[in-house]
């Protein structure tokens, strides 16, 4: 293999392709990525769950592969100066690295020794800009569940019916929704769960403009294609919570709030919490006002955020971690905050009766 390019293109798909390296694995060129020339540059990375591969435009002398450590060949590629690199590699995969007067040896693993990443029979496809694509991931992914315990809460349900998309995340404390019409969707109603670690990885990809990025959905994976890169993913299998009957529908007590006044509320109250000493935000919502008072072995601390409507002093308790979260990726400035009892979920919405999101947050219980 014998191949030229410029090097922040290469360093860029290196740094992408990592994300899916494994960082510890029994089989060593698991940790390493597969490089691939041909009529372009293929670098890869795979774990055996999830796999990236992404292309670049490169002078090809000799068409070839090779496995090269991902932590150190992404180190190289980071120092090397600025310019063109030259990558070349033997019949025993020495491979040399070049660039203006630095230059590497080292070994490196035969291709034939990197497991195939799995196919995707993709007969349903849907087509929507990255930029919304990354921020339906922005506003649901915090709600995905961080422990095996429940292992198809670690992903986020997609859900297809009709021309709209439904994404969905849920971790047993709270649920995040999130709406958007299809322009193209070429699918049946469906609905997949796709891991939240693949998740991660789209969005960061995704970049801020209406260029397309395709979801081709078969039956046991997932691949996001992204401009040159593709994300492949393994389903969840399982059961998923049904979203629909779980959110409650109608309310006693709906206050509208100002997104950033009650997120500052709460950040203050919440300043004495910690992992040592938590403790819930206790509110007691009243007549265009809520008051929130928070007590840890720290101290004391009581904040009063502006509201229209009356909750007729009730009180209710949240995670103001849980709560932050919802306020941080609501999408409009002004929110509908829906009450029933001190016991049931809260509902937070956009005040202005779009639906294109969701959050539901279980309240804490309250000692007296």
């Amino acid at each position: 293999m014998n191949f030229s390019c410029e090097k922040y293109l290469l360093q860029n798909a290196c740094a992408t392709a990592s994300r899916a390296a494994a960082s510890k694995s029994p089989i060593p060129a698991l940790e390493g990525l597969l490089i691939q020339a041909g009529e372009k540059i293929t670098v890869t990375g795979y774990d055996l769950k999830k796999g990236i591969y992404t292309s670049l435009e490169a002078d090809v002398k000799e068409s070839g592969s090779v496995v090269v450590g991902a932590r150190l060949f992404g180190e190289m590629m980071r120092r090397l100066p600025d310019g063109i690199v030259s990558i070349s590699t033997d019949i025993n995969n020495n491979v040399n690295v070049k660039c203006g007067k630095s230059e590497f040896n080292f070994m490196g693993i035969s291709a034939q020794d990197y497991p195939e990443m799995p196919s995707v029979d993709g007969l349903n496809n849907i087509t929507l800009p990255q930029n919304i694509l990354s921020e339906m991931i922005n506003q649901t992914i915090f709600a995905v569940a961080d422990n095996d315990v429940r292992p198809i809460y670690t992903g986020t349900l997609f859900n297809i019916e009709g021309d709209e998309l439904t994404l969905v995340s849920v971790d047993g404390y709270r649920l995040a929704l999130r709406r958007e019409k299809l322009e193209s969707a070429h699918m049946e109603n469906c609905s997949f769960v796709v891991p939240g670690s693949a998740l991660t990885d789209v969005e960061r990809i995704c970049s801020d403009s209406d260029e397309p990025a395709e979801i081709s959905v078969g039956t046991k994976h997932i691949s996001f294609c992204i401009g040159g890169t593709v994300v492949v993913s393994r389903r969840l299998e399982g059961e998923f919570l049904n979203y629909k009957k779980s959110i409650p529908e109608s309310f006693k007590y709906t206050v509208k709030v100002d997104r950033s006044e009650f997120m500052s509320t709460i950040d203050r109250v919440s300043l004495i919490v910690s992992e040592k000493n938590s403790s819930p935000v206790r509110m007691s919502i009243g007549d265009g006002s809520i008051h929130c008072l928070c007590v840890t072995p720290i101290g004391r601390a009581e904040d009063t955020c502006t509201c229209e409507g009356d909750g007729e002093g009730l009180e209710i308790g949240f995670n103001d971690r849980y709560l932050k979260d919802a306020l941080k990726a609501a999408g409009k400035d002004e929110l509908h905050v829906c009450l029933n009892t001190a016991s049931s979920p809260c509902i937070i919405k956009a005040a202005d009766g779009s639906d294109n999101f969701t959050y539901m947050v279980l309240p804490v219980r309250l000692h007296a």
